[in-house]
């Protein structure tokens, strides 16, 4: 296993709003990293800093050992929280981006997820439900041979069985030697998936450990045990 990701004192403010706060932490090749945490815990930021979205104010963050930049840009694959790509644009049309604009995008990959959803090549996005658009652009997010894969919310506003799909595409997509980070607050319907929790709560990380040790110890679900810690 080799660290994929690493912060150190990483520090993000908005004006006086400090989103994190000397983030300190390390993940390795080979896992699953749940980023878990309430909306507004700093989830995001810690994922557009990894992407050079935005800049830290101080500390650092490292990416298989880089800054994130350009060299990074083509270790990562980036699913934002958000729809991000043109309503106009074809399926047919994102394959041919992603294959232009990606050296590792594996598009026979691609090609047979969109067959097996059934999803046609000349579809537009536009056409497409909320829920078949997540999985579309999850779909070329995975089809990319990454070393790190930074998933933002991906779960969010989609119905059980298109979480299903997307969870059994991300485990059955992503190289044995990478690193799958998600970041969502839904725990219940990612914690099968995962190796390791990260909870943030109000930009600090309260807790980083393996999940099987995590029920081990407190006897409770991953789950089961965010809500107590995020008790209101």
């Amino acid at each position: 296993m080799s660290v994929l990701f690493e912060c150190r004192d990483l520090a993000k403010s908005y004006g006086k709003v400090q989103a994190l706060k000397g983030i300190n932490l390390q993940l390795e090749s080979g896992r699953i990293v749940g980023l878990l945490g309430p909306n507004g815990s700093g989830k995001t930021t810690l994922i557009k800093l990894a992407n050079r979205l935005l800049q830290p104010s101080s500390g650092s963050i490292r990416i298989a050992g880089e800054e994130p930049g350009i060299l990074t840009k083509e270790k990562c694959a980036y699913l934002p929280d958000k729809d991000f790509l043109p309503d106009w644009m074809k399926t047919s049309d994102l394959l041919n981006f992603y294959g232009d604009f990606y050296g590792d995008f594996d598009r026979p990959r691609a090609q047979a997820m969109l067959a097996n959803l059934d999803i046609p090549e000349k579809m537009s996005l536009k056409k497409m439900s909320k829920g078949t658009k997540e999985k579309v652009q999850l779909i070329l997010t995975m089809s990319r041979d990454a070393q790190v894969y930074l998933l933002d919310e991906p779960i969010a506003g989609v119905d059980p069985a298109a979480r299903d799909y997307i969870l059994r595409t991300i485990i059955n997509n992503y190289r044995e030697d990478a690193l799958v980070i998600i970041s969502t607050h839904l725990i219940a319907d990612v914690e099968s998936v995962l190796d390791e929790a990260v909870f943030l709560k109000q930009g600090e990380i309260v807790l980083h450990q393996s999940t099987d040790e995590l029920r081990e110890q407190t006897g409770k679900s991953v789950d089961e045990y965010f809500r107590e810690v995020f008790r209101c």
